[in-house]
């Protein structure tokens, strides 16, 4: 009797650990199987790298195709990269970009004053000047991800007072509306947000001053601004451009005088920006660096 009852409690135990294993399972491929909404937010930079390479062969056949069967195509890099590791790994995941602001009827400033604007002083309506607040995007997307334009890189001496409701470029402004936005990002703690450091000038285009001051602010946003276990996370653009100095290297920009990334360093800061989107989404940041570079597992 005592042999036959420990059968029996052994195949019920067997039973029941497969029904979890099962349960789990099903689980998970729930999960990966969920779509993510992704929205990036960008001006004429962040377009370049959304586009990547838009002169290869890929995009070329992709225009062709659209013109001869009148079918979207994604040929830009970003998207093109996403749609590949959905393919691979059985993500769903949709990443989509939009002008912000657009040049009408804000005007074409994305800078931190701007968000904090937007987001924090407008935040509890669903738009502001036709622009959507964090009320709207969380709405609807999972990730966003935001950026600002190489002017932000052109910050001024700080004045006798810090203002947080001044468009005046200055560290001491900068930090304010930094850490207006970050309380603001938290109230949405189910949507991560993904912050790229500010674009680089090339030297050219900037002072020494300047320069130092951006160095500054970029350094401030990672090491401290940015905190552990929270919904924001970093995208390291500005060290991308830099490579640990103060200026956008002339080798990555479309001249020594223009400070927009050129083909070849979009469509590589494409692929690491991709890198880091699914890292985010998936590991919680933790298996890329700062700048989407595959950490050593």
């Amino acid at each position: 009797m005592k042999k036959y009852t420990f059968w029996v409690f052994r195949s019920l135990f067997l039973i029941i650990v497969i029904i979890l294993i099962g349960c789990q399972s099903n689980s998970m491929d729930t999960d990966m199987n969920r779509e993510i909404k992704i929205i990036f937010l960008h001006h004429s930079t962040g377009k370049a790298i959304w586009n990547g390479n838009s002169r290869n062969i890929r995009s070329l056949s992709g225009k062709i195709m659209k013109k001869l069967f009148k079918q979207n195509s994604q040929t830009s890099e970003v998207p093109f990269l996403i749609k590949q590791y959905n393919k691979a790994n059985g993500t769903n995941y949709i990443i989509e970009e939009q002008d912000f602001p657009k040049q009408e009827i804000y005007g074409w400033s994305n800078y931190p004053y701007d968000y904090y604007n937007i987001w924090v002083k407008s935040g509890d309506v669903e738009e502001y000047m036709n622009e959507p607040t964090l009320k709207k995007l969380s709405s609807v997307y999972d990730v966003i991800i935001f950026k600002h334009c190489f002017p932000v890189s052109s910050i001024q001496q700080d004045q006798d007072t810090a203002n947080i409701d001044s468009d005046i470029k200055t560290l001491a402004n900068y930090k304010l509306q930094y850490g207006a936005l970050k309380g603001k990002m938290h109230e949405y703690a189910n949507t991560k947000f993904i912050v790229w450091t500010g674009a680089a000038l090339v030297k050219s285009q900037t002072t020494e001053e300047e320069a130092l001051r951006a160095r500054e602010f970029f350094n401030w946003v990672k090491n401290e601004w940015d905190q552990e276990n929270d919904n924001i996370f970093i995208w390291d653009f500005y060290e991308l451009e830099t490579e640990g100095g103060n200026y956008m290297k002339e080798d990555y920009a479309v001249s020594p005088t223009n400070s927009h990334p050129n083909r070849n360093f979009s469509e590589h800061a494409a692929g690491l920006l991709v890198n880091r989107i699914i890292d985010i989404i998936e590991s919680e940041g933790k298996t890329t660096s700062l700048t989407g570079e595959k950490m050593m597992q």
